[in-house]
């Protein structure tokens, strides 16, 4: 009754005129944010975060306008994934898998409905495992140490073989360079500069959203240039008015990702990248019967959307209960927070229950809106594909040096990102997938820390990576996902002949 009692006084909170207001604005323009390749939910919040203050807003009612402005970029991100092959952010890169084949087959009205109902039902989890068990899920969250979250991270590059589709060594060998990319900067532990050549713009490492534009954006905008150019080709749309039995067809992979996602999300530092991910690969595991997944199967798309919606809404657990944010998203609401004097953490439930359940009431209000706003708006979107690509993608591009100039303030991101662009170029070129370097890029500075940490603690050890059951178990289930890959690439590889004969 009392998690009744506070939810209806976070309902009265989240219902007055100006948070209403707030509510819907943020997800309109999360929503427009989040479509825009390059930006996304961390650039999206910290862009409004200056607006909160301007309009001297108290914290809770800054709380709930980044947060709708978090889950309505988290929406957007999927539209650029599915009509032009280039993640609006780094945990839709997902779903370009299964969403662009789709739109290539005239599907695009199909792949984003899909997407729309799996984002809402993955944020319809998040926000009621906030409310149930944010208390009870934070304190699991507590027995992750270091060393299971480099197993963790160790598991997720492990799956990625499965994810891509692609032959296991090449896959491997692209998260190894990705991995490497991450290691540009400043030495951690040390301070000492690591392969920056001698330049101050790089002791920061690559930004991934950078990195993601450039591999994807540039790199597609090269192989159309070489390929198809000189073709004006209009895709069909297909229905506008997406059919019932699609989302159907696709409503067990949204569970399944929405849980998968929702556990990702609750470790503090995984966020929705992983929650995309892990989601993607359980789903390829339990329904690709048909070797379908890659192709434009429906509950590719399903999956990490919902995976990664849900796991973004379980990012918020530890930023309140614990003051430990669980995304980079996060981990700018939080900034926010503490400058208003507020400081997330087990006591703010007691001394400022406003806050947090007006949040929560408000996350319930914006994602009946955001799902209100899309499915109409999917004529609108797959509309953009009526444009020849020769038109669309500099467009694309336009947007793209304008998104990562706003981001770097500096002309050197734009040349990073070119350079990106010619490195997926030629990988693309050699039948690599890009999904493992992002990955590498996106992960690996979060991996090398909780390595460190690990052996700091045991002052060198290697052995304490298998010293918890958590982390034994998540190497064994690394290793079977390992062999379950090669074992079945050698035997596509031994069925290749046949088919040429």
């Amino acid at each position: 009754m009392d998690t009744l009692a506070y939810l209806a006084q976070g309902f009265s909170v989240a219902m007055s005129p100006t948070n209403l207001a707030l509510a819907l604005f943020g997800c309109v323009a999360g929503t427009m944010i989040g479509s825009l390749p390059g930006l996304g939910p961390v650039n999206g919040v910290a862009i409004l975060i200056p607006l909160a203050f301007s309009l001297r807003l108290d914290p809770t009612s800054a709380l709930i306008l980044l947060s709708a402005v978090y889950y309505g970029a988290m929406y957007g991100g999927r539209i650029s994934s599915v009509i032009l092959n280039i993640p609006g952010d780094e945990p839709a890169i997902m779903t370009t898998l299964d969403g662009y084949p789709m739109a290539l087959k005239g599907k695009a009205a199909e792949a984003l409905a899909v997407s729309g109902v799996a984002s809402f039902i993955g944020s319809t989890v998040a926000t009621l495992g906030l409310t149930l068990f944010a208390p009870l899920l934070a304190q699991a969250a507590i027995y992750f140490g270091p060393a299971d979250y480099f197993a963790l991270y160790v598991l997720a590059f492990a799956t990625i073989g499965g994810v891509s589709g692609m032959n296991p060594l090449k896959t491997l060998l692209a998260a190894c360079i990705g991995l490497m990319l991450a290691t540009v900067g400043l030495d951690p532990g040390t301070g000492t500069a690591r392969y920056t050549g001698g330049m101050f713009e790089l002791y920061d490492g690559f930004d991934p959203i950078v990195a993601i534009v450039g591999l994807f954006a540039i790199s597609e905008m090269l192989m159309l240039m070489e390929t198809r150019m000189g073709e004006v080709t209009i895709p069909k749309v297909g229905r506008v008015v997406p059919r019932m039995k699609d989302i159907l067809f696709s409503l067990g992979a949204m569970i399944r990702g929405s849980c998968v996602g929702f556990i990702a999300g609750i470790l503090p530092g995984a966020g929705a990248s992983l929650g995309a991910v892990m989601s993607y690969s359980v789903e390829k595991r339990v329904s690709d019967k048909n070797k379908t997944f890659g192709t434009g199967d429906p509950r590719g798309v399903a999956a990490p959307e919902a995976g990664n919606n849900a796991a973004s809404g379980a990012a918020l657990i530890p930023m309140l209960t614990l003051g430990v944010p669980g995304s980079g998203t996060t981990a700018v609401m939080l900034a926010m927070l503490i400058s208003f004097n507020v400081q997330p953490g087990p006591l703010l439930f007691d001394n400022q229950p406003e806050i947090v359940w007006g949040l929560i009431a408000s996350l319930y209000i914006a994602n009946v809106v955001l799902l209100i706003l899309n499915i109409p708006m999917i004529g609108l979107f797959t509309r953009i594909l009526m444009l020849p690509q020769w038109a669309l993608m500099p467009f694309v591009l336009m947007v793209s040096f304008l998104g990562i100039f706003a981001i770097s303030n500096s002309t050197f991101g734009l040349l990073v990102m070119i350079a990106f662009g010619v490195l997926g170029y030629i990988l693309r070129k050699m039948e690599f997938s890009l999904i493992p370097v992002v990955l590498g890029v996106l992960l690996g500075g979060d991996m090398e820390d909780n390595l460190r940490r690990a052996l700091s603690i045991s002052g060198g050890d290697p052995m304490i990576l298998v010293q918890s059951w958590i982390s034994v178990a998540l190497f064994a289930l690394t290793a079977i996902l390992l062999v379950v890959a090669f074992v079945f690439s050698d035997r596509s590889h031994r069925k290749a002949p046949d088919i040429m004969e």
